[in-house]
């Protein structure tokens, strides 16, 4: 049979489906487990040729991985982690690039806030505003929204200190129609 995900289905035709919760309906992301040796050239093993020829097919992602090295990696700390991506020739880890796949998937997106005690990220879904991303931290965040104080992330590591970004003119202040995008740091305004 045919997956319900791969189906040209009208509106009307997909809201009746998503009442029945189909398994096959859901979005797939394949994930093929290689040896070591294999891992650097996925494309050299036929099982894994054949698998990412299907999730072409439908759309779908395909990842390799070497869940004996993934293993490995878990017990490395970031510097010997990239040092023995490096010497593999591998840019980003499986697990990585399974976590980046499923975000993606998903439409799921991080923001950050940043204070005394702790910097912490949190997940929102894509077209979230602000006020909906201050809900999640807390719903009274969401109810007092007055505004929000946003820079993202890659200026944060560009200009090294939120003073220089201020400095530099890189801090925005939003409204409540501002669309969250991933990578920003955030402090809300609120008045409850």
């Amino acid at each position: 049979g045919t997956a319900v995900r791969n189906l040209e289905l009208t509106d009307d035709d997909q809201e009746i489906m998503r009442n029945y919760g189909l398994l096959t309906a859901k979005p797939v992301i394949y994930v093929a487990n290689m040896s070591d040796e294999e891992i650097s050239d996925p494309a050299s093993n036929p099982y894994y040729a054949k698998v990412k020829k299907l999730a072409d097919e439908e759309g779908s992602e395909c990842i390799a991985i070497c869940a004996k090295m993934e293993e490995e990696l878990s017990g490395l700390d970031k510097e010997e982690k990239k040092a023995f991506l490096d010497d593999l020739g591998i840019a980003q880890s499986g697990l990585d690039q399974i976590i980046q796949a499923a975000y993606h998937l998903l439409g799921l997106r991080t923001f950050f806030t940043v204070g005394e005690p702790e910097c912490r990220a949190w997940t929102f879904h894509n077209g979230m505003k602000a006020p909906q991303c201050a809900g999640i931290i807390h719903t009274d965040f969401e109810k007092g929204f007055i505004r929000a104080e946003i820079y993202g992330y890659e200026d944060l590591m560009q200009y090294g200190s939120e003073k220089a970004l201020k400095d530099a003119g890189k801090l925005r202040v939003e409204g409540k129609e501002y669309l969250m995008q991933d990578g920003d740091v955030v402090f809300f305004r609120f008045n409850v």
